[in-house]
């Protein structure tokens, strides 16, 4: 392995362990750790004790630290420390600390950030797939036009264009182009409620500007052909995924085959993207009962369903697209 691995930690060291376990295991040239400070002083032994976990590199590699000494939160420490990164190296390789790899999520990224790294129709390559339903097609992977997080990599090239603080969101709200960007009038909905909490301060994410990032440089987002990341951070103490029952949480995964075998065209996969837009309004939810107010509140599942009905599906779509094009 030659790629540089960012590892972002907190104050959850039994699963700092287990993901550790399985960077040591790819054995990468170069660890990057990004930790954030404890909230409280009850907080500053488990931020010590996922911290001292870096400690048991015993491969060789450049390990370079970036802690914080007081919390920042996962807006400030996420953005921060990834700026810090690509300060350092031209690619990484992304992990949080609840981010449990198979071990060939590591190859399926070090091969595909070399095959795109000076294409910039491809700006982010993720390990996760949500999608449900069959294989999409025969290739190793497919293109989405939405970024996953839960284990992921892509270059400096791409990172440079971030905007944490999404300063010019009020203008492009109010020229509607984020329904350029989004598959459905429902799916920019739910993503402008997402956006006006960010920049109004009250939602603490780095990961929808992210999103912003790649979509307003028409970049596309790799996606596996079966799901390399399992993320095991849903809990009650988790920052967004509180919902243990939730349908993503824990998802199995699958080794990858190698070689790659690519995709015929660099396009999004538009059935999947649906797909995944009908999903996205149930992420943040922290239990059952806020889960079934999200499902009440979900538009896009309303569009969806209508747009298959035979003669008011038409309907609906231009009535739902009127004034937009």
């Amino acid at each position: 392995m030659q790629t540089p691995v960012a590892f972002l930690i907190y104050r959850r060291p039994e699963l700092t362990r287990r993901v550790f376990a399985e960077i040591a295991r790819a054995r990468p040239p170069r660890l990057l750790v990004v930790a954030d400070g404890p909230r409280a002083d009850s907080e500053r032994a488990a931020c010590d004790a996922a911290r001292a976990v870096i400690a048991a590199v015993d491969w060789p590699c450049h390990v370079d630290t970036h802690f914080a000494d007081a919390n920042l939160g996962c807006r400030r420490c996420v953005s921060g420390g990834l700026d810090w990164v690509f300060s350092r190296v031209e690619e990484a390789i992304i992990l949080e600390d609840d981010c449990l790899p198979h071990p060939t999520f590591f190859p399926f990224c070090e091969d595909l950030l070399e095959r795109y790294r000076h294409d910039p129709r491809v700006g982010h390559i993720g390990g996760t797939d949500v999608n449900e339903g069959p294989p999409r097609g025969t290739a190793s992977y497919y293109f989405s036009r939405y970024t996953s997080i839960w284990g992921w990599a892509t270059w400096r090239r791409s990172w440079q264009h971030y905007d944490v603080t999404l300063e010019d969101w009020p203008a492009m709200r109010a020229a509607q182009r984020h329904h350029e960007f989004f598959t459905t009038p429902e799916a920019a909905d739910f993503a402008a409620g997402e956006l006006d909490a960010i920049h109004a301060g009250t939602l603490d994410t780095w990961d929808w500007q992210w999103q912003v990032c790649c979509l307003r440089q028409n970049a596309l987002c790799v996606v596996p052909n079966g799901n390399l990341v399992s993320n095991l951070g849903f809990h009650a103490d988790a920052t967004h995924t509180r919902d243990a029952d939730h349908p993503l949480a824990g998802l199995p995964v699958r080794p990858m085959a190698f070689p790659l075998r690519h995709p015929a065209a660099i396009a999004a996969d538009t059935e999947a993207d649906q797909r995944r837009g009908a999903q996205g309004a149930f992420v943040r939810r922290a239990n059952r009962l806020q889960g079934l107010a999200a499902a009440v509140r979900n538009k896009h599942r309303y569009g969806k369903l209508l747009r298959a009905l035979p003669l008011l599906g038409p309907v609906w779509a231009r009535w739902r697209s009127r004034g937009r094009s």
